[in-house]
């Protein structure tokens, strides 16, 4: 072999490198009574679901960060409304860069060593943001945690479904939305009680955690196989099936895949999209993840704390920590769902309600401009508009939260799942940034009028996942990429 192309084998070497304890563990298994644990698929799976759980954990804390906070950073930093709100927004801002980065990043380094060039800037923006004196350090930790978790978003859903069992896929995948939302709630809570400068340090120990942890879990076995590392591919698909497991059929699977795939094309550029092996993916891909967004749920969480308020609820912070704790429950429930009740009837049911709920807030505001401030109307109003807020959040928790990912990481074939994957995950970050910046005008507008808008919105998603979103539940991922062509 030439040194030229022993340089070329070495760069197409994953960053993180596996490691070799399951190696140990495939070869000498009945002499590792210890290794029952490692054996044991769906604990292998899970541990390394777990592991890169983190991610997502970072994404909603830093997400959360900036309600409670806000305050306390604009008294100490003498800090304008705007200039706060250009904080709160930049992390966006990052993510939108991030996302263009992290499916080239993800394709030419691994899923794991896109994770770690995610997890250094996470952890520097929170030291610049605890240790800031003025905007400057607080704009660029913002920026740099944003960047991070633009590629966690992408890598992490796309990791999970790459190692997961059919048959375990969508609950697993779930677990990525379902730790946004823990992120989210700690922050939360945290916030109640830690002041902002620690609450910043916290921040760090997710991916203080992550770094080291994955050295310990396998390379997505399905990127291996594609990057031509057979000894690798079938080595962390055993550990991640149990080494007493046949994977024989599965191994052949993927082998025909990805053969199908460099058959057809070895480089895809944009106008090979226009294909509708491609397109239609990508279409319902980016379709659903724009949907989410424009559903309006973080202007409804961004005004709860005002509707909380208007009921009578003395402490918006407590109210706003309950919302968060109210998602995660509902996560959890379609976490738990997703692989009995299928993909496309959770979508529905959480389109249906987030329709209903947004209407029932929306009739609220227009009737509370009729009535006197004083009288019990308003105050049942009022009261009618909490409940269509909560209703809205575990609508949106059981179905458009945590699936509109997972099926981005299930339907995009193979070779183009790097290009693909950046334009869908920066469209649900332009469109996340779009609505928290126009949330404040649009309720200036009309809060009537705002939620009528989110509504319709909800009620073409019904349409959208009626006519075009594929049930993904119960195929491999071979499968579902046979089924576009």
């Amino acid at each position: 072999m030439s040194d030229t192309e022993e340089v070329r084998n070495d760069l197409r070497r994953p960053f993180l490198h596996t490691g070799s304890w399951y190696r140990m563990g495939s070869r000498q298994s009945s002499m590792m009574g210890s290794s029952q644990v490692i054996r044991d698929s769906s604990i292998s799976v899970l541990a390394c679901v777990l592991i890169v759980a983190l991610g997502p954990i970072q994404f909603g804390f830093t997400c959360g960060y900036s309600s409670p906070t806000q305050a306390a950073i604009t008294k100490d930093l003498g800090l304008t409304v705007s200039e706060y709100s250009v904080f709160g927004s930049l992390s966006n801002v990052g993510a939108m860069v991030g996302a263009i980065a992290s499916g080239q990043i993800a394709e030419y380094i691994g899923r794991k060593g896109s994770l770690m060039i995610a997890a250094i800037p996470n952890i520097i923006g929170w030291l610049c943001i605890s240790f800031a004196k003025d905007t400057s350090f607080l704009y660029m930790g913002r920026l740099l945690e944003g960047f991070g978790v633009g590629i966690i978003s992408y890598t992490v859903p796309v990791y999970i479904a790459e190692i997961a069992p059919q048959n375990m896929r969508g609950g697993l995948g779930s677990v990525n939305q379902l730790s946004v939302t823990i992120g989210i709630m700690l922050a939360y809570l945290l916030g109640l009680f830690v002041p902002w400068r620690i609450l910043a340090v916290l921040g760090t120990l997710p991916c203080i955690v992550l770094i080291p942890g994955l050295f310990f879990i396998p390379e997505s076995p399905r990127w291996l196989a594609k990057m031509g590392m057979t000894d690798d591919f079938e080595t962390s698909l055993q550990v991640l099936r149990g080494f007493e497991t046949d994977i024989t059929v599965e191994v052949n699977e993927i082998k025909r895949s990805v053969a199908s795939s460099s058959k057809r094309s070895s480089t895809v550029r944009f106008v090979d999209l226009k294909r509708r092996r491609y397109y239609f993916p990508l279409m319902v891909g980016i379709g659903l993840l724009v949907l989410q967004q424009l559903g309006g749920i973080n202007g409804v969480l961004f005004y709860s704390s005002t509707i909380f308020e208007s009921a009578g609820v003395t402490s918006s912070n407590a109210a706003t920590f309950g919302v968060g704790a109210i998602q995660v429950v509902a996560t959890a429930i379609s976490t738990w769902l997703v692989d009995k009740a299928g993909r496309r009837l959770l979508l529905t049911i959480s389109s249906v309600g987030m329709t209903i709920s947004l209407v029932i807030v929306a009739a609220a505001f227009y009737l509370k401009g009729f009535v006197s401030h004083d009288s019990d109307m308003y105050s049942m109003l009022s009261i009618l508009s909490v409940i269509g807020v909560v209703a809205m959040v575990v609508s949106f928790s059981l179905g458009m939260g945590p699936i509109p990912w997972l099926i981005m990481s299930e339907i995009l074939p193979v070779n183009i799942k790097g290009l693909a994957g950046s334009i869908a995950t920066l469209a649900n970050w332009f469109f996340s940034w779009l609505i928290t910046m126009t949330a404040n005008l649009l309720l200036a507008w009309s809060s009537g009028g705002t939620f009528t808008l989110y509504a319709v919105v909800c009620a073409f998603t019904v349409v959208f996942v009626t006519l075009w979103v594929p049930e993904t539940k119960g195929k491999t991922l071979e499968e579902l990429q046979a089924l576009f062509r």
